[in-house]
C-alpha cells in the first residue's frame, strides 16, 4: 500500500519544526532590510539636493516677505530677499531656482504685453540673481497668466484663447528673459507649436545656448488653486477654466504625443505637471524618451502634505516628504520642482 504524500503546507510545517539546515525559505528578502547599512546599500534610488529645483514667488511693491494664503511656509519675496535665498540655496547644493511673479494689477492687460518688457519684475530678478549669485541656474516660466487681466495663458479672441496670436508674444517674452540672463526658458502655456517658435526666436536673437524645459504634459488640474492665488491670476474671467488648452486628466497616450512633439521642436527637458497623480505618465515618458523628465509637485500637492504634516512630529514629517519625493525618482524623474526644496536640502545637509 502506497503511503499518501503529505500536503505541501503540512510538509512545510514539518520541515520548519524539524529545524534541519536548508529549511524554507532559502531566499529571505528581509535579510538586506534588517540593518541600516544594508538598506542604504541596496536602495535603488537616492534623493540629493541636486535633484531639487526650487520654485520661488517674487513680487513688485513689497519690501518684506509676504505670506501666501493656502501655502504655509511659502512667501512672495522682494528681489533683495530672493538673492539672499538663492545664495543660501546654492550653498545647500540646489542647482536651479525657478521664478514665478506676482505682477502689479496696473501692469496687467488683455494681451499680457508687460511680459515682454525688459524692466518687468522677472527681468529685474534675473539680473539681480546673475549679478549676486551667478552660480545658480535661473529658470523662468514663460506664460501670460500672471500678466493678463483675465488670468489666462494667452490672448483671448472671439471667446477663445487664440493659439497663434499668443505665440508671437510668448516668443518675445522668452527672448526678453534670455536677454536678461535666464538660463532655462520653461513654457507652461500649452499652446500648440510654441516650442518651435520659441527655439527659433532664441536662436535668431543670439541665444542658442539658452535651454528650454517644456511643460509638455500639463494637465487641467484642480491642484493649481494655491499657485494661482500666489501669482494673482484669480479669478479667471471671460473663460471660466483652462480645459481648452491644458490636458484632460484621463489621457496618458496624448501626453506621449505632446512630449514627442516638444522634443521634435527643440525642447531640452520635459516637465509633467502635476506630479503625484501622474506618476504613470512620468514613468511612461522616462522609458520612451531619451531626454530628462522632471515633475512639478504643485501647490495643491504641497498644501495637502503640509496640512497632514501639522498632525505629525518633525521626524515623521521629514520621512513623509522624502517618501513623496523619492516616488518621483523611482518613476524615472531626473529632478523635481517642489516647494519643499529648500527644507529638504537643509534636512539632507543635516544628514
Amino acid at each position: 500500500m502506497t503511503t499518501p504524500k503529505k500536503a505541501p503546507l503540512a510538509s512545510l510545517a514539518a520541515s520548519l519544526s524539524s529545524g534541519f539546515p536548508g529549511s524554507f525559505p532559502r531566499v529571505r528578502m528581509r535579510r538586506p532590510r534588517m540593518q541600516a547599512f544594508s538598506r542604504t546599500l541596496t536602495a535603488e534610488h537616492t534623493l540629493t539636493p541636486s535633484d531639487l529645483l526650487y520654485p520661488v514667488f517674487i513680487s513688485d511693491g513689497i519690501t518684506q516677505p509676504e505670506a501666501i494664503t493656502g501655502m504655509e511656509g511659502v512667501a512672495r519675496l522682494p528681489i533683495d530677499d530672493l538673492v539672499k535665498r538663492a545664495q543660501s540655496a546654492h550653498r545647500l547644493g540646489i542647482p536651479v531656482i525657478a521664478l514665478f511673479p506676482r505682477v502689479s494689477p496696473k501692469d496687467k492687460t488683455a494681451d499680457g504685453s508687460h511680459a515682454t518688457h525688459p524692466d518687468n519684475i522677472v527681468c529685474r530678478a534675473i539680473q539681480a540673481l546673475k549679478t549676486h549669485c551667478p552660480e545658480i541656474g535661473v529658470m523662468v516660466d514663460v506664460a501670460l497668466d500672471p500678466f493678463t487681466s483675465h488670468g489666462h495663458d494667452g490672448v483671448i479672441k472671439n471667446g477663445q484663447v487664440d493659439n497663434d496670436a499668443t505665440l508671437a508674444i510668448l516668443a518675445k517674452q522668452a527672448t526678453t528673459y534670455a536677454q536678461a540672463g535666464a538660463d532655462i526658458i520653461a513654457p507652461s502655456d500649452m499652446m500648440d507649436g510654441r516650442i518651435a517658435v520659441i527655439r527659433d526666436a532664441l536662436d535668431q536673437a543670439g541665444h542658442p545656448q539658452t535651454m528650454i524645459m517644456s511643460y509638455a504634459a500639463k494637465y487641467a488640474s484642480q491642484l493649481y488653486a494655491p499657485f494661482r492665488e500666489a501669482v494673482g491670476a484669480t479669478p479667471l474671467t471671460e473663460i471660466t477654466d483652462k480645459k481648452t488648452y491644458q490636458m484632460h486628466p484621463a489621457n496618458s497616450s496624448e501626453a506621449m504625443r505632446e512630449i514627442a512633439l516638444d522634443i521634435d521642436e527643440g525642447a531640452d527637458f520635459i516637465i509633467v505637471k502635476p506630479g503625484m497623480p501622474y506618476l504613470d505618465v512620468i514613468a511612461g515618458a522616462s522609458h520612451r524618451f531619451p531626454v530628462p523628465i522632471f515633475a512639478y509637485q504643485v501647490s495643491g500637492e504641497y498644501r495637502m502634505l503640509r496640512q497632514f504634516m501639522n498632525d505629525l512630529d518633525e521626524a515623521t514629517s521629514r520621512k513623509l516628504v522624502y517618501e513623496m519625493l523619492i516616488a518621483f525618482k523611482r518613476a524615472g524623474c531626473r529632478g523635481i520642482l517642489t516647494y519643499f526644496a529648500y527644507e529638504v536640502a537643509s534636512w539632507l545637509k543635516e544628514g
